[in-house]
């Protein structure tokens, strides 16, 4: 693997588009350099497709340079056309900032705020002191309307309808990059390749205000080998957030990923050296679990921490043996109907023969015995729903060994 930390992210599938290879790969060469990403505070929690850009800077940050992971409180005020086919819902002030504040402490457990080699930012502190006129007269000057319509986000709304307030989104990213470069010497923002008209503004930008060079780099918008979005299943978002998400289940997403997808997700999600995932993709069929489970034991340990990697992987290993196949548990098929509707726990638990009865299984749950999904619940009057539901199904637990799946008809 190359030692300059662009030629890393290249070589590991990160680089959709680049402003100037040969001088952004100069310019890591040469010095310790600050980059950005952004992430708008539209949701509680990150989720599984946003490790891409995470493990990009977690790769620069390795490297020696200092990622900023810049919370858009601001910006997620405006709304974000790009890659959207409707206006994005207004959230309220408070909402934006609760989002946002969960969002950087989820981006603390990969780039450790404290130790100084990364930082927490939220763009919220420069955008919403802004005077309107002065910024239109500052920045707005340096836009040309012609060009920002020809840009892809814009051109694909404006059949359906684009709103004014949308149309200022691009400004303002452009005065992100220009405020982080002139307050940390950030010269390097990274993002989705959707990001690509919006990170070239904010370069423009820094040539034509302060005549300096800066790059912008895109990553790949990822879909699975079955063509879902990257996180995304047919039961919701893989969250990066525990609460939302245990980490068993999370494990168990990467563990059941496409074959085709194996040695795409090794490089991206992994720091695994690439010449031991050539080896572990020249695995065939039923081998090819051995890197499955390499793959979901390593993204776990990264998200959730070493121990709960350990705990995912014993539960997995204890439940399916060492093939993993879901098909090998009893399982109950249920109604869509019957789930949306909410059914308690403990009738479920009696019904498919996890408890001799409803008592019984009270009694599991108020004894810390019944799991949902790999995690523990511990109220009595807990009702299984849709939210429940994950790609293999809802997986039921009864102390150590009993274990029941439920699926929908």
């Amino acid at each position: 693997m190359s030692g300059n930390a662009f030629d890393t992210l290249l070589e590991r599938g990160f680089v959709a588009q680049v402003s100037d290879a040969d001088g952004l790969r100069a310019a890591l060469a040469d010095r310790s350099v600050t980059l950005y990403i952004g992430f708008d505070s539209t949701a509680t929690s990150l989720h599984a497709g946003s490790l891409v850009p995470i493990m990009a800077m977690l790769h620069m940050q390795r490297a020696g340079h200092r990622p900023i992971a810049l919370v858009g409180s601001g910006t997620t005020m405006v709304g974000d056309p790009s890659g959207k086919t409707e206006m994005r819902q207004m959230l309220s002030e408070d909402e934006i900032r609760a989002n946002g504040a969960r969002i950087h402490a989820q981006s603390d457990r990969y780039l450790h705020f404290d130790q100084a080699r990364a930082l927490a930012l939220d763009n919220a502190d420069w955008l919403l002191s802004l005077s309107y006129i002065p910024f239109l007269r500052d920045i707005g000057v340096h836009f040309s309307v012609n060009r920002m319509l020809a840009a892809e986000a814009y051109k694909l709304r404006l059949d359906r309808g684009l709103s004014f307030i949308e149309f200022n989104y691009q400004l303002l990213q452009a005065y992100d990059y220009l405020t982080l470069y002139r307050r940390y010497g950030c010269i390097l923002q990274m993002g989705g390749d959707d990001q690509w008209g919006n990170i070239l503004a904010g370069v423009d930008l820094i040539r034509r205000v302060e005549g300096a060079t800066t790059y912008a780099v895109t990553f790949p918008l990822l879909t699975t080998a079955s063509g879902a979005k990257m996180g995304k299943t047919a039961a919701g978002a893989i969250w990066l957030d525990a609460e939302l998400l245990g980490p068993y289940e999370f494990y168990q997403y990467w563990v059941n990923c496409d074959d085709r997808d194996v040695e795409r997700f090794l490089k991206l999600f992994t720091f695994l050296p690439l010449d031991e995932i050539a080896l572990l993709t020249t695995l065939q069929d039923a081998d090819i679990r051995r890197a499955k489970q390499i793959l979901a034991y390593k993204v776990t340990s990264i998200t959730h921490g070493e121990a709960a990697a350990q705990e995912a992987q014993a539960a997995s290993q204890a439940l399916f043996g060492a093939g993993g196949d879901l098909t090998s548990i009893p399982t109950t098929t249920i109604s869509a109907q019957a789930l949306a509707s909410g059914i308690p726990l403990a009738t479920i638990m009696a019904d498919v023969g996890l408890a001799t009865s409803r008592g019984e299984a009270r009694r599991t749950i108020q004894q810390g015995g019944a799991y949902v999904n790999g995690r523990r619940v511990g109220d009595v009057d807990y009702v299984v729903s849709e939210s429940d539901l994950a790609a293999g199904g809802i997986l039921l637990r009864a102390g150590k060994k009993r274990h029941h799946r439920l699926t929908l008809t």
